[in-house]
């Protein structure tokens, strides 16, 4: 899979990979469905000149989304990735976490990860606090569009409010997910990396991506009670991907139809 250069040829690739997996009825489609929404999302705004920069922040939007790309090329080429993406990618192959579950491990690997890395190459050579206010808007964007599609899985997933029951349990770490907390965590780590190079670049990177494995792998194996609501809700959730990923394509052509993100709406 080449490497994007435009927003356009990162939507055109999303497709690609989107109806590649409703062929093959794989799992791996629920992030990418997501993500489309996500990076149409931005490109909107940078034609109505919702960011400062509208230049800079395609350029950021194409190093971010190049990442899941690589990860997704590499994971379907049986090379080695970051382990972030190792973990949401071998979960696709199986059948009892939830859809809820595979997107939110595609968030994680890709915010708590990609998105620092991004940022600190987008903005090589200049103030990282100068890209502050483009960060923000492109994580409002990505915050609400998500919280919308996670609130569409009610069609495909009609029990998913149970995990609500949940919600005061401190070891569920599906609950305690976050994706302001995630997107904050990203800046963090943003400002961290920009102050490095060489070998301590690397190796800040490789730190951060061992503690989002181990989130990552936390989300997949729950404690004993909650394990038990997840059951119930996979009971009654969908089961085949393909249907699953049309159903969120639907959605998704429904609110391109829709949406208007006017100038000024990511302040």
């Amino acid at each position: 899979m080449p490497v994007a250069a435009t927003i356009d040829e990162v939507l055109a690739q999303l497709e690609s990979i989107i109806d590649d997996c409703i062929k093959t009825n794989s799992r791996a489609g629920y992030f990418a469905t997501l993500y489309y929404k996500v990076t149409n999302g931005v490109r909107q705004g940078i034609q109505n000149n919702v960011f400062e920069d509208g230049k800079r922040m395609e350029n950021l939007d194409v190093l971010f989304a190049n990442r899941y790309l690589t990860a997704y090329d590499q994971w379907k080429n049986k090379q080695q990735t970051t382990g972030s993406w190792r973990v949401a990618f071998e979960t696709v192959e199986k059948r009892q976490p939830l859809v809820l579950q595979h997107l939110l491990l595609g968030m994680s690997a890709h915010i708590n990860l990609d998105l620092g890395i991004a940022v600190v190459e987008a903005a090589k050579g200049q103030d990282l606090e100068n890209s502050s206010a483009d960060f923000n808007s492109i994580n409002t964007i990505i915050s609400s569009l998500t919280y919308q599609v996670i609130g569409e899985l009610n069609r495909v997933s009609p029990l998913l409010s149970l995990m609500g029951l949940h919600a005061t349990n401190y070891n569920s770490i599906l609950i305690q997910f976050s994706i302001d907390n995630a997107r904050d965590g990203a800046w963090c780590f943003a400002e961290e990396l920009s102050k490095l190079d060489g070998s301590s670049y690397d190796n800040c990177i490789s730190a951060r991506d061992k503690n989002i494995t181990q989130l990552a792998q936390s989300m997949v194996h729950a404690n004993t009670l909650l394990r038990i609501t997840l059951w119930i809700i996979h009971m009654f959730e969908w089961k085949k991907p393909a249907k699953v990923i049309k159903a969120l394509r639907e959605y998704q052509k429904a609110y391109l139809k829709m949406a208007q993100i006017k100038p000024g709406a990511g302040n």
